[in-house]
């Protein structure tokens, strides 16, 4: 049923058509959720963004991406916070979340532990990006 509209829930909510997918790019700086935002709607999937982690757990609930791209050093909220709520909520659980950081190394063996799904370190090229996530939106 291609172009059928699907609707998984909660008010506000918007549709997307069958078969589409979108991602969710979480970062604190402006620059880098429009960069990596851009790679990806460049490869034909939709994306929505968000400036921090209250903004992208709310926004992950009502839209309930197929992946999540997330920066793990955020202001208020940083991803591995944010991911421990993704995993604890019923809507976001199975939801795929990569952690795009320019942390240091030793995060990538805790993101691992916390719940992310993938860790690719910035500055990240966008056949990198676009291939993690590609094994998460099959």
């Amino acid at each position: 049923m291609s172009g059928a509209r699907v609707r998984d829930g909660g008010p506000g909510e918007r549709e997307r058509r069958a078969g589409d997918r979108l991602v969710l790019v979480v970062d604190d700086y402006k620059e880098n959720r429009d960069l990596y935002a851009e790679y990806i709607r460049m490869s034909g999937i939709a994306v929505e963004t968000a400036a921090d982690g209250f903004e992208g757990i709310e926004k992950a609930i009502l839209l309930r991406p197929d992946a999540i791209v997330m920066d793990l050093s955020m202001p208020h909220l940083d991803g591995f916070e944010t991911v421990r709520v993704l995993r604890d909520h019923e809507r976001t659980r199975q939801i795929p979340v990569l952690a795009l950081t320019g942390a240091l190394l030793e995060c990538e063996g805790r993101a691992g532990d916390e719940g992310f799904s993938a860790f690719l370190r910035k500055p990240c090229l966008p056949q990198y990006l676009l291939h993690e996530l590609r094994r998460f939106l099959t």
